[in-house]
């Protein structure tokens, strides 16, 4: 070979060796603009709050925002110093076609104490990697069950409703709530109430009526689930027996007690001194007193708190001079409540007339004329005769 033809090799290596080169850095520049318009779209935490211990899912949407490029991925994981991944990580490649989402989810475990932390998702790519960070949050704060309202003594046999409320201090929803209710020697209606979601500081109202046979401890048990872990929150409420001071209570007043054809005849007002409505207001007398008609029950109406209304009843006695009168009253959930208060008989009027037969003093005038007649009858003949 001459030293032209070695010349003429040489240059043509050159220019081959150039242009491979040039290609090899317009393939490269081409390629970057293309991975670097694949990202993250979304992150989904369920649940979007954990408790610690709470097992869960990450979902971490893949986007290839190329209009008419695809994209090969490669190895997604997930790591982080404190979660523990329960799941496997992605070896496998994938194609991603151009504007398509592809969701890569991990299995979690929080068993971390409350806090943020900041677990990684990593993608791979022929020239690149994908990092991405987001913040999952670790909170222990529980629902919350607190009493609105109940009555300030409960009696034995008698329904009381007891006002309660559901309340979401969390960031976010959980689900499947149920209150439970439960205590030995009671009946509650309802035993158990479904209140189904509940949202990030939403409250909602439940109530229950509780009918006590003996004085015992109200057990309430909230359960619910943040994701698929079950969580529950307890409380306890002591029933006492004792008065209730909000319910009604009937006093009588500008009471009359007029004697009348042999019995007593009783009209006054009734007065609600109570907090809340006496329905089905009744007043009647009982023993010694015998209850008369057309009087022998007094309905007055239903009464509200600061409420009056007048009655008027008839009974007869067999001398007594103080007569238990019962003022009767439903409250709102049908329970009867009975109040006695005594009136006195007017001592002029004590006991009944009795019957002593008919009056000596037309027998004696009548016997005392015919005795006169007779004996007149008796002067004639005698007369007559002789």
């Amino acid at each position: 070979m001459n030293f032209n033809n070695k010349i003429a090799g040489i240059c043509l290596v050159f220019l081959i060796t150039s242009i491979i080169g040039i290609a090899s850095a317009d393939l490269t520049q081409a390629q970057a603009p293309i991975t670097g318009k694949v990202f993250v779209s979304s992150t989904t935490f369920d649940p979007a709050v954990f408790f610690t211990g709470d097992k869960g899912t990450v979902t971490y949407e893949v986007m290839n925002s190329n209009t008419n490029t695809s994209v090969m991925l490669n190895h997604g994981t997930f790591s982080d110093a404190d979660l523990h991944l329960l799941s496997g990580t992605y070896d496998y490649s994938n194609t991603l076609g151009p504007l398509q989402t592809r969701p890569f989810t991990f299995s979690i475990l929080a068993d971390v104490p409350p806090g943020d932390y900041y677990p990684t998702f990593s993608l791979s790519f022929f020239d690149s990697n994908l990092y991405h960070k987001t913040m999952v949050q670790v909170d222990n704060t529980p629902l919350q069950l607190t009493v609105v309202d109940k009555p300030d003594a409960f009696t034995i046999g008698k329904k009381k409703t007891i006002y309660m409320q559901v309340a979401n201090p969390r960031d976010n929803e959980v689900d499947n709530a149920i209150l439970e209710v439960s205590g030995k020697g009671i009946t509650a209606s309802p035993s158990r109430t479904f209140i189904g979601t509940v949202a990030s500081g939403a409250k909602i109202p439940v109530n229950f009526s509780v009918t006590p046979d003996q004085e015992t401890t109200l057990s309430l048990l909230l359960t619910y689930n943040n994701g698929n872990n079950p969580h529950e929150v307890h409380m306890d409420i002591p029933l006492n027996f004792g008065t209730d001071k909000k319910q009604a209570y009937l006093v009588m007043s500008n009471v009359e007690v007029i004697p009348e054809g042999g019995m007593y005849r009783v009209t006054g007002d009734i007065y609600n001194a109570g907090l809340e409505t006496a329905n089905t207001v009744t007043v009647t007398s009982l023993s010694p007193a015998v209850p008369q008609d057309p009087y022998k029950i007094s309905v007055a109406r239903t009464l509200k708190a600061d409420d009056q209304g007048s009655f008027e009843i008839a009974f007869e006695t067999d001398g007594s001079t103080s007569i238990p009168i019962q003022l009767s009253f439903r409250d709102a959930d049908g329970n009867v409540y009975n109040i006695v208060q005594n009136v006195t008989v007017p001592a002029t009027s004590l006991s009944l007339p009795k019957d002593n037969g008919p009056p000596l003093v037309p027998i004696i005038a009548g016997l005392v004329i015919v005795a006169v007649f007779v004996g007149g009858w008796f002067i004639y003949l005698r007369k007559k005769k002789n």
